[in-house]
């Protein structure tokens, strides 16, 4: 695919504001565990959980005597630590503070290297602190961590029971758990974990103590639980000092599917809490070393694809789409992947969110796009699932046992027929372009023939349905959801060919390519196109238009582009370009995507910069929103919503990046089985 052309002016990291994202993530590794500081200092507040409930995590330290806070704010304390920088890169989270001579670095590294699910699936944030003298004299320094007992249960009043834990060898651990462990059995949005445990750990000969609060063996609320910590760097001097400690949290079951309680992917080879402990500490400095490497690979991959805002923008969302999902084992050991719809009703494996989520798995990794993919459609592909079109979703997180949106299975009320088909459609079409073949989508041939046939028949025109959008209520006739149809079909030809159909390959080209002249001539306004097709003066961004470039199917004239681009760029406001003409709202992903439509280095300039102001200047602090208002950025809902992964849509287009992650995937998960296991049609 092309680069961007066109020239713009190259905006560097020196022409833009110090970044203050809404919320800073600390530890991001699952639905569950995702701990985030919502201020701009770390010494603002308290740190929370991602629903803003607290999940406190607590750090100071003492510099010759005196006491400053460097984490958190309690209610009584010593004074902070005057934080002089932040910066957020895809796997790190970087602090800088400086005070009574000496210099802190604060490094919050979750190790989610695409290449590597044996390290990606590990539920581990690793902290780091660097010191060294900044007046050239010796100064003592110790550091005091703690993790509250709130971080395992749902509700602070929950009883939990603290542990020192003796048997794993050159740590000092520290666990808190429930004391009920009801494993899986909550299921709903703004809910967190109680089931089982958090562990603080660090190597023995860096911890000169370690307490717990309650004593081990008495059980108390979870608010007042704590896991402390003490580390002393001696004298610190010009040379850095360093020590550094692990959050861990062993769930021991992640997700019932079909009413199997399936293991994470890291414990499917039989390993505990301790072989975790032990290998996560074993490769502290490798992956230090890989996180680094890949921080600054990435975000120079993204520089050269759209710029200084695109790869903060890029860097800030990373962590939030992985940390949206957990990923587990199957029967045989393969990998599963399980997404949360984050504060918009808790849905799990959610076709029409992670269809946005997509392009951050499409481009690092096709395994890992495999990995939401086969759960889903193997519901899909069993007796259970009884309509001609795509499901919406698999249950409620973390209970993935058949769909809850719309009605259920049971009914066509409510569902997203044209929405969820054109979205596997387009999945299955880009993953077969990443690998080169359509192996994967043999495994699903009836469903996707299926879903095409549908779009044939209802596609072009869509009836009175949801699409993805579907705060915004039902729309007739929706112009872009009819694109995505059109699209979709095109995908299904070009899947045809590669299979070696090539007579089913022309007929349903033919068709979209016919779809698409319809369109053009029916939905033209002028000077842009039409939100719906009987709406005249009306608009909408095209988002969905963007797999006509991407997999080259050639549909739609680049005018359709061009012209839908020059009517964006005059109907933006303040925080970007609203979703369509009805409201002043937008949905960051989408904006994201429609920046990429005409490759123009200007035009996507032009989108991109009024959603970094937005992520800037929003009083609302929470991780990323993609659901926020375009004149005063407030956030309308959603928060923490693995979508945001949609901002890598601009890296479909470059396929030397996209290539070379493919080539490094060290996971190549093959034996995903293509029909459910026996539970799947037994509710």
């Amino acid at each position: 695919m092309p680069a961007i052309l066109g020239a713009a002016s190259v905006m560097t990291a020196q022409d833009l504001a110090p970044l203050r994202p809404p919320a800073v993530p600390l530890v991001a590794c699952d639905p569950y565990f995702s701990i985030w500081s919502p201020q701009d200092r770390l010494t603002d507040g308290a740190t929370t959980h991602w629903t803003g409930k607290s999940n406190r995590l607590e750090c100071g330290v003492k510099i010759d005597g005196t006491a400053y806070q460097v984490m958190g704010k309690p209610a009584q304390g010593p004074p902070p630590l005057p934080q002089t920088g932040l910066e957020v890169l895809p796997t790190r989270t970087i602090y800088q503070f400086s005070g009574g001579g000496v210099a802190l670095r604060l490094t919050f590294m979750t190790p989610a290297l695409p290449d590597d699910l044996e390290v990606l699936s590990r539920p581990v944030t690793y902290v780091t602190c660097d010191a060294v003298a900044t007046d050239g004299k010796p100064h003592s320094l110790t550091l005091d961590f703690s993790a509250s007992g709130e971080i395992a249960v749902n509700t602070p009043n929950q009883a939990v029971r603290t542990e020192a834990v003796n048997d794993v060898d050159g740590l000092s651990v520290l666990r808190v758990g429930s004391v009920m462990q009801n494993v899986l059995a909550k299921a709903g949005d703004d809910v967190r974990i109680d089931w089982g445990y958090l562990y603080l750990a660090a190597p023995k000969a860096a911890v000169s103590e370690a307490v717990t609060l309650p004593q081990p063996g008495v059980d108390g609320p979870g608010s007042k639980a704590v896991l402390g910590m003490t580390f002393d760097f001696g004298k610190v001097g010009t040379e850095n000092v360093s020590r550094w400690l692990m959050l861990a949290y062993d769930d021991l079951f992640s997700i019932q599917y079909m009413k199997s309680n399936l293991r994470p992917y890291w414990r499917r080879n039989g390993w505990e809490a301790a072989d975790l402990l032990k290998a996560s500490a074993k490769d502290y400095e490798v992956l230090g070393k890989r996180c680094a490497a890949f921080d600054e690979e990435l975000s120079a991959d993204l520089r050269k694809a759209g710029g200084e805002a695109y790869a903060r923008i890029g860097a800030l969302a990373y962590r939030q789409c992985f940390a949206a999902g957990k990923f587990v084992a199957d029967a045989k050991g393969q990998p599963l992947q399980f997404c949360k719809e984050n504060h918009s009703n808790g849905c799990i494996s959610t076709s029409d969110v992670f269809y946005p989520m997509a392009p951050q798995f499409l481009f690092l990794s096709p395994t890992l796009t495999k990995s939401f993919l086969v759960p889903f459609m193997n519901y899909a592909a069993s007796p259970r699932w009884r309509f001609p079109f795509a499901p919406h979703d698999l249950g409620t997180y973390p209970h993935a046992n058949g769909q809850r949106y719309g009605g259920g299975e049971r009914t066509e009320e409510n569902q997203m027929p044209v929405e969820e088909s054109g979205n596997l459609l387009l999945l299955f079409g880009a993953l077969a372009q990443m690998e080169g073949n359509a192996d994967f989508a043999g495994l699903y041939w009836p469903q996707l023939t299926q879903w095409a046939d549908y779009l044939k028949a209802k596609g072009f025109d869509p009836e009175n349905q949801l699409c993805t959008d579907d705060f915004a209520g039902h729309l007739a006739h929706n112009v872009n959801l009819s694109a995505k149809a059109i699209c979709a079909l095109g995908a299904y030809g070009k899947l045809c060919a590669m299979r070696g159909d090539q007579a089913k390959a022309d007929a349903t080209t033919k068709l979209a390519k016919d779809f698409a002249a319809r369109w053009v001539k029916e939905a033209d306004e002028g000077d842009h196109f039409r939100l719906a097709f009987d709406r005249q003066a009306s608009w909408s961004q095209k988002y969905n238009l963007v797999w006509d470039r991407i997999l080259g199917l050639g549909l739609f004239p680049d005018e359709v582009r061009s012209k839908e681009m020059a009517f964006y760029r005059k109907s933006q406001n303040k925080y970007g370009l609203p979703l369509d003409n009805r409201k002043d709202y937008t949905k960051l992903d989408w904006v994201l995507w429609t920046a990429t439509l005409t490759q123009n280095r200007e035009d996507f300039d032009a989108l991109v910069a009024p959603v970094l102001r937005f992520i800037q200047e929003t009083p609302d602090r929470s991780p990323l929103t993609d659901w926020y208002e375009t004149k005063s950025g407030r956030k309308v809902g959603f928060t923490a919503r693995p979508v945001i992964g949609g901002v890598f849509l601009q890296m479909l287009y470059q396929k030397d990046a996209w290539q070379k992650h493919a080539a490094r995937d060290r996971t190549k998960a093959s034996g995903w089985a293509p029909m459910p296991q026996d539970g799947a049609a037994r509710q």
